[in-house]
């Protein structure tokens, strides 16, 4: 039955991905209207995290928000299924690296590169930076149960020289590569929010105190790599920039949480920027901290 349904599933997407861009969109503003308008898909979320973390915006600025960023959504979620067939020229013309050759001074210190990521614009095509890079690519990912589908989003998002790796594999994986000498480029997105424990970092991130992962950091700092941030902005429907943000080329040096912190700095400033290109779908804050 699996099996079966992972086949419909897939002639449907594939049937869409090769829509020419004009005909997707027209797809995705019907895919709005039902998403948004007639289903109301996580809109009580959307909203009250868009008021928690901008406070200081009016109700009528909130819903404009909310509506552009619904519209975004639609866009990203077919421009994924786009990857499925989409050409190296397409994408090359649409997702444009401005200064791929900070990265490529990196690849030259000798050292990994830890890449650090946001659910900001288009992080789906984040993935094609493989066809850039000298090292390997790796794309740290959640394995999904259905291994039909799983095997579907891996060869989806490898086509462009990537590889993914299991989160539950991400660090034996990384520690296996060091070992024996192997330098690459790790994607990690790290915005999102991990249930606490014990030990949890708490920050405030958009004014409101939530816990945050620091599995990137620990990572960088133990093994000495190089971390940067990958800045995704939309410039236009279809169309995005990707700039590489220098962190540090010293992680084993720097102080606790500064890499975390600037991370989320670069992060926070992004979203007010233009705020209509975050995940805003995701409870970040749904965490409380326990007092004691």
């Amino acid at each position: 039955m699996k099996y079966l349904l992972y086949l419909l599933t897939y002639c449907i997407l594939w049937c869409i991905s090769i829509l020419p861009f004009p005909l997707l969109y027209l797809l995705s503003d019907f895919v709005y209207l039902i998403v948004y308008r007639v289903i109301g898909y996580r809109k009580k979320t959307v909203r009250s995290n868009i008021k928690l973390a901008l406070p200081e915006y009016s109700h009528e600025e909130v819903l404009k928000i909310e509506k552009a960023f619904y519209k975004y959504m639609c866009d990203m979620f077919l421009e994924m299924i786009k990857t499925m067939t989409i050409s190296n020229y397409e994408i090359q013309r649409r997702y444009e690296v401005k200064n791929i050759e900070l990265i490529k001074k990196y690849e030259q210190k000798n050292k990994s590169i830890i890449l650090m990521c946001s659910h900001y614009a288009s992080w789906e095509w984040v993935i094609t930076l493989g066809r850039h890079l000298n090292t390997d690519a790796y794309g740290i990912y959640k394995r999904i149960a259905n291994p039909y589908f799983d095997k579907l989003v891996r060869d989806i998002r490898s086509r462009f020289n990537g590889i993914l790796v299991d989160t539950k594999k991400t660090v034996t994986t990384i520690r296996n590569n060091e070992e024996k000498g192997i330098h690459a480029t790790y994607l990690f997105i790290s915005d999102q929010t991990p249930r606490p424990k014990a030990n949890t970092y708490w920050k405030k991130f958009m004014g409101v105190e939530t816990p945050i992962h620091t599995g990137a950091e620990k990572l960088a700092k133990e093994l000495d790599m190089n971390v940067l941030y990958i800045k995704v902005s939309k410039v236009g429907r279809g169309f995005y920039e990707a700039e590489f943000i220098e962190i540090t080329d010293d992680a084993t040096n720097t102080p606790e949480h500064y890499i975390t912190d600037k991370f989320l700095k670069i992060v926070e400033n992004q979203i007010k920027e233009d705020p209509r290109y975050y995940l805003w779908t995701h409870k970040r804050w749904k965490h409380k901290r326990k007092t004691d």
